[in-house]
């Protein structure tokens, strides 16, 4: 179990949780149910082998996080997915009732492991989108497929579509009808981040006056700094040119002025890009997974500032 304070937060539980589901665990060194559970969460997440990470902090000495969190007892654990909070429980759960929550979110330890063989099998071979994207997508179609269930080759197909400008394609491909098998959290949201980015190329291209709007935009935005109408609309513009971090950089200026703008649109509009820009990261034959993107690791810790300031 690590010990988790706000200068390693960011590190520790958000980009920990892109690889690997992370549970928080608020306590206080007081509180006799928190003194029951930690030992309880401790022999589980030796149980479960890796497949989650379980991290504590100390609510009377991290208050930022707590009210971050909405943490209004303790104990409270946050199940962290892909950056996000999934899913909680509070108070002192049985070592049964623990697992039953995890089992909820985590996939087989079966599952797990063959999706990790495979995963370091198939790393020497695999087309870089870079270099070779029609390769990619001859590889990436072919995953889809051969196996309409498997989530992360079909959101790297839809994106390396979009990429390449084949938006009728992609739309296809991402037709909900298409995706029964989307059923965890994480990964329905990551579909919903390549939503969005197909509802800015549909709001770019619906625009009838297109020449003009970037500068209508910014004329908008010069006169009042709180437009954040026509901040958003300008995020959306370059969502659609793939002008990743200018979009990110439209949308913190919503956030530092209002985080929770027109129901915390800004906030998840800015996690969808960063998991766009996120390239894909499978595992290697050590187990190993790469490090997360620098220009997303950055953005991401600028959010975590905005977001608990």
């Amino acid at each position: 179990m690590i010990d988790v304070t706000l200068a390693n937060f960011e590190d520790e539980v958000v980009a920990a949780s892109m690889s690997t589901p992370v549970l928080v665990d608020f306590w206080a060194p007081w509180c006799g149910p928190c003194k029951s559970l930690g030992p309880i969460l401790e022999k589980v997440e030796a149980a479960y082998a890796g497949r989650f990470k379980l991290v504590k902090i100390d609510s009377d000495q991290e208050q930022q996080l707590g009210a971050a969190f909405g943490v209004r007892s303790i104990p409270t654990c946050i199940l962290m997915v892909n950056g996000q909070p999934v899913d909680g429980f509070a108070g002192a759960l049985t070592e049964g009732k623990i697992k039953e929550f995890l089992d909820k979110h985590l996939p087989p330890a079966a599952e797990a492991d063959e999706a990790e063989l495979a995963l370091a099998d198939d790393a020497d071979s695999e087309p870089d989108p870079l270099t070779d994207p029609e390769a990619a997508l001859e590889k990436l179609q072919h995953a889809v497929a051969t196996d309409p269930a498997n989530d992360a080759a079909r959101f790297d197909y839809v994106k390396l579509l979009l990429q390449r400008g084949r938006v009728a394609d992609a739309r296809t491909a991402f037709a909900p009808k298409s995706t029964p098998a989307i059923a965890h959290t994480a990964t329905t949201r990551r579909f919903e981040s390549l939503g969005r980015w197909l509802d800015a190329i549909d709001f770019v291209a619906a625009d009838a006056d297109s020449d003009s709007a970037t500068a209508r935009f910014d004329a908008n935005i010069a006169a009042n700094k709180r437009d954040f109408q026509a901040r958003f609309d300008q995020a959306r513009w370059l969502m659609a040119g793939q002008r990743w971090t200018d979009a990110l950089d439209e949308l913190l200026e919503i956030l530092m002025r209002d985080k929770s703008w027109s129901d915390d649109l800004a906030r998840k509009t800015f996690i969808a890009v960063l998991d766009i820009m996120e390239p894909a990261k499978p595992k290697v034959a050590d187990g190993h997974i790469p490090p997360d993107d620098p220009e997303v690791a950055r953005y991401r810790r600028r959010l975590s500032s905005v977001v608990l300031s």
